[in-house]
């Protein structure tokens, strides 16, 4: 017999109460219900139904699948199903949010509800996360491993990145999460960091003799950018290195070497802008994205290209033949409106970095290359 998991984006509405204030919560993802400020809600009847769902969902393994709409209601049938799922591996991972959003729910119901459930399904997650991590620093997109691309260190969607934050927040803000951790539980912690950002280190790309950026995936043994999906080529990426520097210079007293791999990349971000477009989605009566379309606007904020050529920066689209484009316009329809080739969040980089370099800077190392 086959049964069918909800994996959908429909949402529901959640509704928020408190002793002064009654707010609905309309329209939410459940990335965005785990945003949801902590507070009263997290007590809430609605709460607690979604956090049973959260249970549910969580492998014995300790992780969890991607891309549910945790928060929708389940049948008995489908409640059935995922108890039959819970000692499967093949799904766990910390992809597109997956593993940390639900340990950042949990937290937020275990500070309102003091149920053991929530604080062991979170410390299960965590040690999920650190048996993950590859002895040099990296994390694959699963775990336990997939045959193919899945293995690199997977920076793409920043899945590297939220691992790091929430590792670092475990280490650095005691109060952030509200289970406390134990001296061993947070001596591996601060190892898996320590070795998270040493990967980091290690795979930011020299071009021509001089460090740049990261691609979204790096080979797991040799540390070069490598492919993905087909039209995710080896290349560097305006995305997903921005979270990286920024990660990079949230920590508190960074190593030379870490202020070394800031300012090369700040240095990259600002060679590698582009300046006087705009991206603009063209939609239907209903509101639906039809197509995608780089306009010229000299009075545009800058964007920079998902990815770029390794050898020179210039920017690349694909569609899923593999075979580079130079514009967005020379890939069909189905790639160019549904993938993001263009993103402005580097801009963050560079509004922090001048706060950033004079705290950090008076003393400025020697650029290693």
């Amino acid at each position: 017999m086959k049964t069918f998991i909800r994996n959908t984006t429909l949402f529901f509405i959640v509704f928020i109460s408190t002793t002064d204030v009654h707010t609905q919560i309309l329209d939410k993802s459940w990335s965005k219900i785990c945003e949801t400020e902590e507070g009263p809600w997290f007590a809430s009847k609605e709460a607690i139904e979604i956090a049973e769902n959260v249970l549910l969902y969580q492998r014995e393994i300790g992780g969890w699948p991607k891309n549910i709409q945790m928060h929708l209601p389940l049948t008995d049938q489908e409640k059935e199903a995922l108890l039959l799922l819970q000692s499967s591996t093949s799904d766990c991972t910390a992809d597109n949010g997956a593993t940390v959003q639900e340990m950042l729910y949990l937290s937020k119901m275990y500070r309102q509800v003091n149920d053991e459930r929530y604080k062991k399904a979170f410390l299960n997650g965590l040690d999920y996360l650190l048996e993950a991590q590859y002895e040099n620093g990296g994390w694959p997109q699963f775990y336990p491993l997939k045959k193919g691309y899945y293995t690199h260190i997977t920076f793409n969607d920043d899945l590297m990145v939220n691992i790091l934050n929430l590792l670092q927040a475990l280490k650095d803000k005691p109060d952030y999460y509200s289970i406390v951790l134990n001296d061993e539980m947070l001596q591996r912690v601060n190892k898996a960091f320590e070795k998270g950002i040493d990967c980091i280190l290690k795979t930011q790309y020299i071009q021509n003799g001089i460090l740049t950026a990261w691609c979204a995936q790096h080979d797991e043994k040799s540390y070069e950018p490598v492919q993905a999906r087909a039209f995710e080529l080896p290349s560097l990426s305006g995305k997903e290195s921005a979270q990286i520097v920024l990660l990079l210079m949230s920590i508190k007293n960074p190593s030379d070497e870490i202020k070394n791999a800031v300012t090369h990349a700040v240095d990259w971000f600002e060679k590698v802008k582009i300046t006087g477009v705009k991206i603009e989605k063209v939609k239907n009566e209903e509101g639906k994205v039809v197509d995608m379309l780089v306009v010229f606007d000299d009075t545009a904020p800058p964007v920079w290209a998902r990815f770029m050529n390794l050898e020179d920066n210039i920017p690349f689209f694909c569609d899923r033949d593999g075979i580079k484009k130079a514009t967005l316009a020379e890939i069909g329809l189905e790639r160019r409106t549904g993938y993001a080739w263009y993103t402005n969040e580097p801009k963050e980089v560079l509004k922090k970095y001048p706060k950033w370099k004079e705290q950090h800077m008076s003393v400025v190392p020697e650029k290693k290359n």
